[in-house]
């Protein structure tokens, strides 16, 4: 038998093992196998197909099974009945194991799976395309994986353990194997960004014929298809028995009452009562004549060493630990028995890792006041690190904590353990949801639903949750699937201080068509029903806000659809009744053809509409258009950043303007060419258009442009702000705006030329401009070749007595030192100017010197000075610090004007749970 076999026929044995003692999966394998053909099928269809290295994502709920699956896809490949030709080791790691070394080598970590007389680690690793890696349990880490910069190829070097994870996850070590990850739904959105291209497989949990299937196999075949009807006779019991983990604690549940003939009067539909339920039918079971003070100090220990485990971050627990927290062999046997506790090997576990987060939350209801313990913390400490950290053991902790103070979960408890403590811990949780800013409200609790709505809904105790909802004015909702769509309106109509809503809706959510993916066809379906219920509701809401943010949203025709219809314009609703003032859509997918426009644009309170990076079709442009000429219609600013518009709908836009209210208007990023800047200046020629701002950044532009806006300049009394910057305008263009700006009938105010391919030679021209037009204040140039000799030209305009400049922009200009000296007599000179941008110029220690100087003089009034003061020497950076210490008024900043920039040309992020 050679070496390869050797460990085959071990890690054989080693897993049959685990599958066989430490596996629950409760039904025969051939019908395992077929809840997870599909699943199955996309694994070996991703390795058999790629050739290269391939990193592939088991993701799903917890509970939902991707460890089994991990677990049976590695016997399988032991058994030589998966993957055979593409690997020849696999490794199986749970990774949650390693939360108490410090330092360990790859090379050791793989060592201590194989056994005796196998290759040598070095023989292994000399063909690592032959090699995938099995890690499972990210939920667990203790520390967090992140994108590192001190990352190491070296495999057999000894580094901190979230090094070596992390070094292996993004491909420097080891970058030719295969990763095989199993992510639940609190760790994917830390790892995966540390990936690089991976697959997806989702565990969508059971369908109907599975959960009859699990019926008749946990009871006996009458007893099993009884029950399954019954339970298919209640939808929500039904449904979360979908989650193969939560299937088995229903059924064993059922068992117990059986057992005992006793017929449930109530059953838990949400985690924290069907949890209790479960653990009191258990506990019942043995101990239902013990009196209530004995069972709460037998139940305390093994809630004493949960807790311990969870502030330690430790699963995995030996005879010491149970010692330790006053576990006998006795009470061992009984927790085993109940399905509470099982064996790992020599060690201990608890049955599924829920379990363990459910004892250690019942522990702070039986013991609320008295928690002195070195390791753990009280309930107050607890709720700061639930909802303090990234990291994702906290999940169930916060569902069980809201989900079990509630008197349903009360009245349950106290018979069996006495006094329980659910009125403090409401109380604890109102404390700290008050105790944060609206800030941190809007940071630690609401970027998703899982952080507060699903703790919500598992309360959904209405005074409560009345008294949580009313902290906040205004809320950030990511929703990535028909759960989250399910709890946001439960929550969100029990919020009526909420009025600025910023709303993200995963692509996933609305899809049309079933995708495999994510999951079977009759779960899709249920879901689709549920979504449109949900959705409804959700958008009965909408009417309520002030702010309306739908960022990143991909829609579908029906959820367009579903929102236009959710503001009933009729006679009974007055359209005043409507207090939406601004609506943003920016990177909205399937935006539909504008029928959004003719509803919202309706509502006479809206003055700001932004929908930059969202494409719009020409039909789309024609009804917003149509819609801007409504005689209830008041928008004022109008952003349509990136909206894929071509010079002809330009043309359109500019025609529905003219009589319009609009007063700022963003069409950056765009093609508009100098065809569409013709259509605009047409529009700013007439005496009825009132626009003051027109934005034209990054829309194709020359110098021909500025022909036909020298014209509009000089006829339009209005337009106080126009940005031309990233466009191809040359000394040429500038040189024809300067001619209508010298003009006395004139009144621009800002003037944005960054990035327009100028030198120094318009310079002349534009210094002639700042010694005779009073109304130009502002004058942004970054970006340009201006140089030394450009600058200079613009410092003596700069110091004339006529020049009332305010804010000028010389970043990027590729000007030296030798301007410095130019730069201070401004300063001390013109006494207008406020703030000056000289952001990322090269100046050395002196040159600095001289404009410190400048800045401490008693004429120079500058508000705000652009630079970079990490760029500078250290020398260099304690003299500006000097100058602001010195100076009260005086604010040096990096990008100082850049936020103001965004916003006025209504640029957006793309979502992230960041933004």
């Amino acid at each position: 038998m050679d070496k390869q076999t050797k460990y085959k026929e071990f890690m054989k044995n080693t897993f049959q093992h685990i599958w066989t003692m430490e596996t629950n999966t409760y039904i025969p394998d051939r019908s395992y196998h077929e809840f997870i053909e599909v699943q199955y099928r996309a694994l070996q269809d991703i390795f058999d197909c790629e050739s290269e290295p391939v990193t592939v994502v088991v993701s799903g709920s917890r509970g939902g099974g991707k460890t089994t699956f991990l677990r049976k896809a590695m016997l399988d490949w032991a058994s030589r009945n998966l993957l055979q030709n593409r690997f020849q080791y696999v490794f199986y790691f749970s990774v949650f194991s390693l939360n108490n070394i410090t330092e360990l080598s790859l090379a050791e970590l793989i060592s201590s799976t194989l056994p005796e007389s196998s290759e040598t680690v070095d023989d292994i690793l000399s063909d690592p395309k032959r090699i995938l890696f099995i890690l499972d349990g990210f939920d667990y880490l203790k520390f967090d994986l992140e994108l590192r910069t001190n990352l190491c190829n070296d495999w057999r070097k000894k580094l901190p353990i979230q090094i070596v994870l992390s070094s292996l996850l993004q491909k420097i070590m080891l970058p030719e194997c295969s990763l095989l990850l199993e992510l639940g739904n609190a760790s994917l959105s830390n790892i995966i960004p540390l990936l690089q291209y991976p697959r997806e497989i989702i565990m969508s949990g059971f369908s109907e014929q599975t959960i009859e299937i699990y019926c008749v196999s946990f009871f006996n075949t009458q007893t099993g298809v009884e029950i399954f009807k019954n339970l298919k006779s209640i939808k929500p019991l039904f449904n979360l028995c979908r989650c193969p983990h939560l299937c088995w604690m229903i059924c064993s549940t059922i068992k117990w009452q059986y057992e005992r003939r006793e017929v449930a009067s109530r059953f838990g539909r949400t985690l924290g009562l069907l949890y209790t339920i479960f653990m009191v039918s258990a506990f019942k079971s043995t101990y239902a004549r013990n009196p209530s003070k004995q069972n709460r100090a037998r139940i305390r220990t093994l809630c004493t060493l949960a807790v311990e485990g969870m502030w330690k971050q430790v699963y995995v627990f030996d005879s010491d630990d149970l010692r330790r927290n006053g576990i006998s062999e006795s009470d061992k046997k009984v927790w085993l028995r109940m399905k509470f506790l099982q064996n790992q090997g020599s060690n201990i576990v608890f049955y599924h890792s829920t379990l363990q987060w459910y004892f250690a939350v019942l522990f702070y209801f039986l013991q609320y006041k008295d928690t002195r313990h070195p390791v753990i913390g009280n309930l107050a400490q607890l709720l700061g690190e639930i909802y303090a950290h990234k990291q994702n053991q906290w999940f169930h902790t916060r569902i069980l904590l809201f989900g079990m103070a509630t008197e349903q979960v009360n009245s349950l408890l106290e018979p069996c353990f006495g006094c329980i403590s659910s009125k403090e811990v409401r109380q604890e949780i109102i404390r700290y949801i008050k105790s944060l800013s609206q800030q941190e409200c809007n940071e630690k609790l609401v970027v998703h639903p899982q952080n507060l709505f699903f703790c919500i809904l598992d309360n959904q105790e209405e005074r409560f949750v009345r008294q949580l909802m009313d902290r906040f004015e205004e809320m950030t909702v990511d929703i990535s699937d028909v759960d989250d769509m399910s709890a946001t309106p439960y929550c969100l109509h029990r919020a009526p201080k909420v009025k600025n809503l910023h709303l993200h809706i995963q692509k996933r959510v609305f899809l049309e068509i079933h995708d495999p993916e994510y999951g079977d066809l009759e779960l899709f379906k249920l879901d689709q029903k549920l979504l449109a219920k949900h959705w409804t509701t959700l958008c009965t809401f909408l009417c309520n806000l002030h702010v309306l943010d739908l960022d990143s949203c991909h829609f579908n025709e029906k959820a367009i659809e579903v929102l236009c219809n959710c503001l009933p314009l009729t006679s009974l609703v007055p359209l005043t009744g409507f207090k939406l003032h601004r609506l943003l859509c920016s990177f909205t997918t399937n935006f539909g053809d504008g029928l959004l426009f003719c509803t919202f644009l309706h509502l006479p309170h809206l003055k700001y509409m932004n929908l930059y990076g969202t494409n719009l079709s020409n039909d789309a442009v024609e009804r917003l258009c149509s819609a801007l000429k409504f005689s209830t219609c008041g928008v004022e600013e109008l952003l349509l950043g990136k909206c894929d518009i071509s010079s002809e709908a330009c043309g359109i836009i500019a025609a529905s303007l003219i009589n319009s209210e609009v007063k700022h208007l963003s069409l950056v990023e765009n093609p508009l060419k100098n065809k569409g800047v013709m259509s605009l200046c047409e529009m700013l020629k007439d005496p009825s258009c009132v626009l003051e701002s027109l934005m034209l950044s990054y829309c194709c532009l020359t110098f021909i442009a500025c022909g036909h806006l020298y014209e509009a300049l000089l006829s339009n009394e209005h337009l106080s702000l126009l940005d031309l910057g990233s466009n191809f305008l040359e000394d040429t263009g500038v040189n024809l705006l300067c001619e209508a700006l010298k003009d006395p009938n004139c009144t621009l105010k800002e003037l944005w030329l960054p990035g327009c391919y100028l030198t120094s030679e318009c310079c002349e021209e534009i210094s002639a401009v700042l010694t005779c037009n009073t109304n130009l204040k502002t004058l942004k140039l970054g970006n340009n070749n201006i140089q030394d000799t450009g600058v200079k030209r613009l410092c003596e305009a700069l110091c004339h007595p006529n020049c009332e400049m305010q804010c000028l922009g010389l970043d990027m200009c590729d000007f030296t030192s030798d301007c410095c000296e130019d730069l201070a007599l401004v300063l001390t000179t013109c006494n207008t100017l406020k703030s000056l941008n000289l952001d990322w110029n090269a100046f050395d220690h002196s040159g600095l010197e001289m404009l410190c100087k400048a800045l401490n003089h008693k004429a120079c009034n500058l508000e705000v000075l652009g630079l970079d003061k990490s760029l500078f020497s250290e020398e260099s950076q304690t003299l500006l610090q000097a100058v602001e210490k010195k100076n009260k008024n005086l604010k040096v900043l990096h990008f100082p004007w850049l936020k103001e920039e965004l916003e006025k040309r209504g640029v957006r992020l793309v979502w992230n749970s960041k933004n």
